[in-house]
């Protein structure tokens, strides 16, 4: 049986590897941010690990992951501009008010999208708020997503 390395030996043996995967994800601006998170993830859990596991890969899978946290998490942050438009503006001849795209949802993929994608929070607590479980609500949002998509020009890539 063998014995763990310290978790410090474990930073210094993959960090560079693993900033390299935060950069390709998530660009140098927020690499550091990816970076920490991960770490500071995978300390709580290397206790855990088995001892024949491949560290580096666990370690890359957990990178990836809060890359991927970090990049949703930038999406959803607002813009600031310099002056708010006083009445939604029109493209096409659509009607850009976001309000009135998601008015226009079923209550339950509503919520899920409003708690979910401009909220930020998990399926499962979205879940616990309008009933049922994470899947229902996650497929919910798919279908609410699915349904502004059609009716919002502004929306790419499934995000409001």
């Amino acid at each position: 049986m063998s014995v763990k390395q310290p978790f410090e030996a474990v930073v210094a043996a993959h960090g560079p590897t693993v900033l390299r995967v935060c950069r390709a994800v998530v660009g140098p601006a927020d690499a550091d941010d990816a970076w920490s998170e991960t770490f500071l993830s995978a300390l709580g859990a290397y206790p855990d690990l088995p001892d024949d596991a491949n560290v580096e890969a666990w370690l890359v899978t957990i990178a990836h992951r809060k890359a991927i946290d970090v990049v949703r998490r930038a999406a959803r942050q607002a813009v600031p501009v310099a002056e708010v438009p006083d009445r939604s503006t029109t493209a096409g001849g659509r009607d850009l008010d976001l309000w009135a795209a998601l008015a226009a949802l079923p209550d339950k993929q509503r919520h899920v999208v409003a708690y979910h994608h401009l909220g930020g929070l998990p399926y499962d607590d979205v879940a616990a708020l309008v009933g049922g479980t994470a899947a229902a609500a996650r497929r919910a949002g798919s279908d609410g997503i699915a349904a502004l998509r059609r009716t919002y020009p502004g929306i790419e890539g499934g995000r409001p």
